[in-house]
């Protein structure tokens, strides 16, 4: 990619409240993985299960595991069907499987399902990546409402919570877990005072769960992107920024591309020394931690 500014359309869907919209509604739609990408195996036979897989930074994970010779299971809602479909072919296209798991992360029945159903495909899990999340724009903590409040954190949050204790029952030694979380939990973001709490969450969560699963040869870690052109941008807020991704170092908006590889690195042997940490794909932003 080029470190010369990206100028992006304005996008907007009416995704409803907290929820990302399509990717392939969008103009341009987002680069996944480089043409030039090369696998070496550095996940081969593994299974992963990724939430918030069928768009995204979460699509570009799975077709990264893919080609390094994992198969995947992808969470997401059943409105984004098409965007999963698509996900799921580009998979199948590097030769791996592709489980697809639509449902409410929500309720935490289906928190158990996913991992339940992941592990009788696959016979195991060896990768979780705890991607899914939901993002309101709002000029003042009084606009956020209680059913705002509980919706965002509960799938922010709360669901990684579930998923990561169904999946620790079959999680064994050489296991990597990786968290999504954001630049504004390091930052902060004035218009997304929720969100942004939340991904504070979960950097308290990965730091403390690294510590407990240590002694397991289980690591921990997480990936804290910075703007990235993904459906979150097609939200009403982002329509306020003259240039998407303008203020950050490289002065443009990364590609899910640019961030995938972190998550191949963290759940290879290669990160086989990190557990307890965050990598920054924040296009030049120096941030504390």
């Amino acid at each position: 990619m080029s470190d010369k500014p990206s100028l992006f359309p304005p996008q907007h869907q009416d995704a409803g409240a907290g929820h990302p919209g399509l990717e392939y509604k969008m103009t341009p739609e987002p680069e996944h993985i480089r043409a030039g990408y090369k696998g070496a195996d550095k996940l081969q036979g593994k299974a992963a299960l990724i939430t918030g897989g069928d768009s995204g930074i979460g699509r570009a994970v799975a077709v990264h595991f893919a080609r390094e010779g994992a198969d995947v299971a992808i969470v997401y809602t059943p409105g984004e069907q098409q965007d999963a479909e698509k996900t799921q072919q580009l998979v199948q296209a590097e030769g791996r499987r592709c489980l697809l798991l639509p449902g409410n992360l929500k309720q935490p029945a289906f928190c158990d399902e996913v991992v339940t159903r992941t592990v009788t495909e696959y016979g195991k899990l060896d990768i979780l990546v705890n991607n899914a999340a939901e993002q309101n724009w709002y000029d003042s903590l009084e606009e956020i409402t209680d059913d705002e409040l509980d919706s965002i954190f509960n799938l922010n949050i709360i669901a990684m919570f579930r998923i990561t204790r169904a999946a620790l029952k079959h999680l064994k030694e050489g296991a990597a877990i990786i968290n999504t979380t954001s630049v504004n939990a390091y930052k902060g973001n004035e218009q997304l005072v929720d969100y942004t709490s939340t991904k504070g969450a979960i950097e308290g969560f990965t730091r403390a769960l690294s510590l407990q699963l240590i002694k397991k040869g289980i690591r921990v870690n997480s990936v804290a992107p910075g703007p990235i052109w993904t459906p979150f941008v097609t939200g009403t807020g982002l329509l306020k920024l003259p240039v998407f991704g303008h203020d950050v170092p490289m002065g443009r908006a990364g590609q899910p591309s640019e961030v995938a590889p972190a998550y191949v690195f963290l759940a290879s042997e290669d990160a086989s020394y990190f557990s307890g940490q965050t990598l920054h794909p924040n296009g030049g932003s120096v941030v504390n931690g």
